[in-house]
C-alpha cells in the first residue's frame, strides 16, 4: 500500500508543531548539534531504532557533532503523515538526549 501525499494545508498545520523543522519542496529537515561525536553516534542509533520500528527511514548526515535527519516519502513522491510522526519522534529524542536543536 502506499503512502498517501499530504496536501498542502495539512503540511502546513503539521509544520507549525515542528518549529525546529524546515521545508525544502518535498522534504523535510533538522539539524542537531550534540554535546559530543559520540553523542551524535548515539542519537543517531536511537533514531535509527525508532525508524526501523516505524518502517520509515530518514536520510542522515553526520557531520562531527552535528546530524540532519530529512524525511520525505520517497515511495509517494512527498511528504506523507509517516514523515511528520517520524519527525515528532526524532524531536522526543532529542529532547531526552544531551543534543541541542542548533
Amino acid at each position: 500500500m502506499t503512502a498517501e501525499l499530504l496536501p498542502e494545508d495539512r503540511i502546513a498545520t503539521a509544520m507549525t508543531s515542528l518549529p525546529d523543522w524546515s521545508r525544502a519542496d518535498a522534504q523535510i529537515s533538522r539539524t542537531v548539534t550534540a554535546a559530543s561525536f559520540p553523542a551524535a553516534i548515539d542519537l543517531v542509533r536511537r533514531v535509527a531504532d525508532a525508524a526501523e520500528r516505524a518502517n520509515h527511514h530518514p536520510d542522515i548526515d553526520i557531520r562531527w557533532r552535528k546530524v540532519t535527519f530529512t524525511l520525505s516519502t520517497h515511495s509517494a513522491g512527498g511528504l506523507t503523515a509517516a514523515d511528520f510522526a517520524l519527525a515528532e519522534q526524532i524531536d522526543a529524542l532529542v529532547a531526552g538526549s544531551d543534543s541541542s536543536g542548533a
